[in-house]
């Protein structure tokens, strides 16, 4: 991490000569093509400053020498000391209000099933309403006819159970922080703000008190609480909690009219999960069982509601975060629909790409292009060790060499020379002067999928508004944006920085995911996300997903461990062929000879 900004000093004290901008090489840029790759615009280069993420206060630092940029000179004029904009040091602050990692994200794995078979055919099902061919290449699908596993039977809750209407906009929150639900919980009902994270599998709530949240689930309040009478530990890539596991009734105010009997963990211990700003004090595992802890044995959340509310088994998700600022005061929000899909959260089609295994919403990534232009690597690098669709994700996180490909890319394509380090690395901030958005001097990022007909792919598309994202209250009179991209040690995440661009369907009961076109992925009525299709994946290998992911850490454990039991037998074996024959048949003292000592001397032999 690097502890001083650095930027271009005349932006501090207002001395750059007035000049407009050239309003044509935005346009230039999203096309790729231009001087505007290779020339400055004056005015920008001019107001574009960088800070430490990471610490905050208003001294000023050393004057530092002003780079010059190529073909256009330093006219700023002279440089004086630069103000610093900097961050509490303290680290649970920092994570909490800025939200550049979120707990839920990239948990230790667990051993993944066999990869089984996936159908081909036609590509998408949206809602009966919506002509399903409108707005692609050839001929589209005929409707679907309802069935017990389809979709849609999902636009029709059984039993009156649910209102998919009521769901709409019963989310609270925005990428920083993560977006929660309101949930009831216990008898008499306790109301609690729950994390929706389809990166996990287990129901956990705060069950003791805890500085940074305002609510807890007091279990000895609730008649209807019953311990199951084991604990359970949930470690994340950063921060873990240990909770008593119980059941009991929870009410879902928004969308459902009666209870539902759940497995829930009252947290009682946790370190680096409950964090500063944050404005939940639970978490919704909704990924597959596979993932649940202690094992897979225990029920999960969702599908408890699946049989109980007779609902079909699939749920959708709206995140309206797009270009408003991170961990702003307000709430952005979004709709999370248990059972179905609402046709009002989404525009056009949806297309889908199958679910690879049932653990993570795992998928197959084919390429990434930045600007029009792919980055050129194996589709294996794009799923190492696998690529999965995660809300309780923060940032877009790729594999280190995909992160490295990416930065180079939008660095190279992008108008702005001698990129801060610290920018791309997630330390620093890049503010500008006078109110000015650098979208236009960024590229489109696009990521193709594979289509449920493996022949075929689809593309969905993320504006630089999703990803250069505005940082709220970093002072004074800039504006100041973070890149919403980080690196991964063992997964391509596309959380909340993609997932803002789209409404996204988890349909578990046809293992897919689909993506459409969110209404609120718009900003002054312009969409910050595309989605399009169908092409060709001739060009593509049939399979992009590792045979065997041994990035793991669990696996890498595993194989570790039984190397060393092997390595042990081998030695014992070893010792016992080099002992004298007669020590090897001699007898021993029966005093010396016990049940423990004689049951390890079998074993070894």
């Amino acid at each position: 991490m690097q502890n001083a900004g650095w930027g271009w000093g005349c932006a501090v004290h207002g001395k750059c000569p007035e000049k407009q901008p050239d309003s044509g090489k935005a346009e230039r840029l999203q096309d790729g093509l231009g001087e505007g790759r290779r020339r400055l615009s004056h005015s920008l280069r001019c107001s574009l400053r960088f800070y430490d993420f990471l610490h905050f206060s208003l001294t000023p630092t050393s004057p530092l020498a002003a780079p010059a940029t190529a073909g256009l000179g330093n006219t700023c004029g002279a440089r004086d000391e630069p103000r610093h904009i900097r961050w509490p040091r303290q680290r649970g602050a920092f994570r909490g209000n800025w939200g550049l990692e979120f707990p839920g994200k990239e948990a230790p794995p667990e051993t993944s099933k066999g990869e089984r078979g996936h159908p081909e055919g036609t590509r998408a099902h949206p809602a009966p309403r919506f002509d399903l061919g409108r707005g692609r290449e050839g001929p589209g699908p005929s409707p679907a006819e309802p069935r017990a596993d389809g979709l849609a039977l999902a636009l029709e809750p059984a039993g009156g159970a649910a209102n998919f209407l009521a769901m709409v906009d019963n989310l609270q929150g925005d990428s920083g922080r993560g977006y929660y639900l309101e949930m009831q919980i216990g008898t008499p009902p306790q109301k609690l703000q729950i994390l929706v994270d389809t990166g996990s599998s287990n129901f956990a709530v705060a069950g003791a008190p805890h500085p940074y949240i305002d609510s807890y689930f007091d279990a000895e309040r609730s008649s209807t609480y019953r311990p199951k009478g084991f604990d359970v530990t949930v470690k994340y890539t950063q921060g873990s909690w240990t909770g008593f596991v119980g059941e009991d009734v929870v009410t879902i105010p928004k969308g459902f009219n009666s209870s539902f009997l759940v497995n829930i963990a009252t947290i009682f211990e946790s370190e680096n999960f409950f964090l500063p700003g944050i404005r939940w004090n639970g978490i919704l595992g909704l990924a597959y069982a596979t993932l649940a802890k202690p094992s897979s044995s225990l029920e999960t959340f969702f599908d408890s509601l699946v049989a109980q509310a007779k609902i079909p088994n699939i749920f959708s998700m709206q995140m309206c975060g797009a270009g408003l600022p991170v961990a702003g005061s307000g709430t952005n929000g979004g709709s999370l629909v248990l059972g179905g899909i609402e046709p009002t959260l989404y525009k056009g089609d949806i297309w889908y790409t199958p679910i690879k295994e049932e653990w993570y919403y795992q998928i197959e990534i084919l390429k990434l292009e930045i600007g029009g232009q792919s980055l050129n690597l194996d589709c294996r690098e794009y799923n190492a060790d696998k690529a999965i669709v995660d809300s309780g994700t923060t940032l877009l996180r790729l594999p280190q060499k995909v992160f490295d490909a990416v930065v180079e890319a939008v660095a190279r394509t992008s108008l702005i020379p001698e990129f801060s380090e610290g920018f791309w690395t997630g330390s620093q901030l890049a503010c500008w002067t006078n109110s000015e958005t650098p979208w236009s001097y960024f590229p489109k990022i696009s990521i193709y999928l594979r289509d449920e007909n493996s022949s075929r792919s689809f593309r969905i598309t993320i504006l630089p508004q999703l990803y250069i994202q505005p940082m709220m209250g970093a002072g004074l009179n800039y504006e100041c944006y973070r890149f919403g991209i980080s690196p991964s040690t063992n997964a391509l995440v596309i959380g909340a920085t993609v997932m803002e661009g789209f409404y996204v369907v988890f349909d578990r009961a046809q293992k897919r995911v689909g993506f459409a076109a969110s209404p609120c992925a718009e900003i002054a009525g312009a969409p910050v996300s595309e989605i399009s299709g169908p092409f060709s994946t001739e060009d593509i290998a049939s399979n992009c997903v590792p045979a065997l992911p041994l990035n793991e850490p669990v696996l890498w454990i595993v194989s570790y461990t039984l190397m060393s039991v092997c390595g042990v037998i081998l030695l014992v074996l070893i010792t016992l062929l080099l002992l004298p024959v007669r020590c090897r048949h001699h007898p021993r003292d029966p005093e010396v000879v016990n049940d423990e000592s004689s049951l390890v001397r079998h074993r070894w032999k």
